[in-house]
């Protein structure tokens, strides 16, 4: 792979996970937002400024347009490797790297999540909870809804561009030598998702965190987080996705899932179809992990709708919750939000109730990125990610439940790769009208193939057709605003990439 120093120059960048017009979005942001972190902290009297207070803010203007530019090229060479929907079975380049960085992934405990919904949002909960609860955490998380440096967090905060530099300059030379090492044996080099994995548990041991979320990318066994030993391993509902990989059956996808159960862990168990239960169990059985499952040792007991989201009790392992703000909508974000709390008992032995009010605080100020958010009102505009016909169904279920809809303009681009047809029934029962399009990206279905599937699930009278997602939102909400109803909806969904660029276009660019 071609380091860093081999480039001269950095104005081909094109960005793996964002076409132009979202990169350039971008950079006008990043670029407005340190103009205006530079200017504000010079608010005050500027007459007091003297002209080596002046050097200084050129000097640190210079420092971060450096680290932006620096950070853009090291995404490109990121974006070079292979893809993290391709895997090979083989922890053995990421093993490779921690051992020349001297195991920091093993500095610290972890909490590792897994499962097909819900991984995401359980695993910001856990840090948010984490954090309250008075301690210093890391957090990785896949995919990024805009920016590589999102996937690496440190107390809440995604990683600066400085930092996200420092990291890949520290670990380039190693990087290449598991490169060499790789190739010389005849297997790939160091995938996308290796290469970030390991700069995650190089930032959290260098921090130090007193604890890191880690959240897997695919499965389990042979994800490439798989080389910690945890304290908590976290199983959120198991569904049918990534076939590809992980088998074409729940049994199988569910005995890559339960690898990230080891011996010495704790397994938080989310409720499963029996099929994964029972390997789920059989392998903490194996392993000697003592396990908590949802519904049986903790619980929601208690759910009531409220504005801007839920207020929920929670029986967890070893202690009650009552009445307590989720700001995010959906059944189903409660479940996270206990699948969570027992994650953070577990963490701390499941043998005493914790803080009330740091548990509080901690679930108020949880977000979830691109997973039922409201991005936009008048009319109202929701983002969501969800890929394949589990999170279709429990988009559609939230939808129903959550909002006071009458009326529903789908905004649609699935991956070609994913259940196309299950998504679109999924979501058939709630939306009035689909308008299918294409995200851009090379994975995307195209929209001419969508609108034939969406035809024969929808009727040709309530779907339409836009190439691009700017246009079909913009069509939806013509559509909403031309309905004449009261209670009218927009929803853009069917990727965490259609996800993304929808709350990008609507102005929410950061997450």
């Amino acid at each position: 792979m071609e380091s860093r120093e081999g480039r001269d120059t950095n104005e081909e960048y094109e960005g793996g996970n964002l076409d132009n017009q979202f990169r350039d979005g971008r950079e006008d942001f990043l670029h407005n937002y340190l103009s205006h972190e530079l200017t504000s902290e010079s608010d005050t009297d500027e007459d007091e400024l003297n002209e080596n207070n002046q050097q200084d803010e050129y000097l640190q203007a210079d420092l971060k347009q450096k680290s932006f530019t620096d950070f853009k090229q090291i995404e490109e060479l990121l974006n070079d490797r292979w893809p993290e929907t391709k895997i090979e079975p083989s922890l053995s380049r990421i093993s490779r790297l921690v051992a020349f960085l001297g195991d920091p992934h093993l500095a610290y405990p972890v909490i590792h999540v897994t499962g097909t919904n819900g991984k995401t949002s359980t695993s910001r909960m856990i840090e948010s909870l984490l954090r309250e609860l008075g301690l210093n955490t890391g957090l990785t998380t896949s995919p990024h809804l805009h920016d590589v440096s999102e996937r690496i967090r440190l107390n809440g905060q995604a990683v600066t561009a400085e930092r996200f530099v420092q990291a890949y300059d520290e670990l380039e030379p190693y990087i290449a030598m598991v490169d060499a090492e790789s190739i010389a044996q005849g297997g790939p080099a160091m995938s996308f998702f290796e290469v970030l994995t390991g700069m995650a548990f190089s930032i959290f041991a260098d921090a130090p965190v007193d604890v890191a979320i880690v959240e897997v990318g695919i499965g389990g066994t042979w994800d490439a987080t798989n080389v910690v030993q945890p304290a908590v391993s976290v199983v959120t509902p198991i569904g049918l996705d990534h076939m590809e990989h992980l088998g074409d059956n729940i049994e199988a996808i569910a005995s890559e899932k339960a690898g990230i159960i080891k011996s010495g862990s704790i397994a938080v168990l989310a409720p499963q179809n029996p099929e994964a239960a029972e390997v789920l169990i059989k392998r903490a059985i194996e392993v000697g992990a003592v396990v908590a499952r949802q519904g049986v040792e903790f619980k929601v007991s208690d759910r009531q709708l409220a504005v801007g989201g839920q207020v929920v009790t929670l029986e967890g392992i070893n202690g009650t919750y009552p009445e307590i703000l989720i700001p995010l909508y959906g059944v189903h974000m409660a479940a996270n939000a206990s699948m969570a709390l027992a994650a953070v008992e577990a963490f701390f032995g499941g043998n005493h109730q914790l803080n009330e009010d740091s548990i509080r605080r901690g679930f108020a100020s949880a977000t979830s990125p691109g997973r039922l958010e409201v991005v936009h009102r008048s009319p109202t505009v929701i983002v969501d990610a969800a890929h394949n016909p589990n999170g279709a169904g429990i988009l559609a279920l939230a939808l129903q439940e959550s909002f006071t809809f009458d009326f529903i303009v789908g905004v649609v681009s699935v991956m070609g790769d994913k259940d196309v047809a299950g998504v679109l029934e999924a979501l058939e029962p709630v939306l009035n009208q689909i308008i299918v399009t294409s995200n851009g990206t090379e994975r995307a279905m195209p929209a001419e193939d969508l609108l034939d599937l969406a035809n024969q699930i929808f009727g040709r009278e309530r779907v339409h057709i836009e190439p691009k997602l700017s246009g079909a939102i913009d069509r939806a909400i013509e559509i909403a605003d031309a309905s004449g109803s009261t209670g009218v909806g927009v929803v853009v969904t069917g990727s965490v990439v259609t996800a993304a660029r929808g709350r990008a276009l609507l102005g929410h660019m950061t997450a």
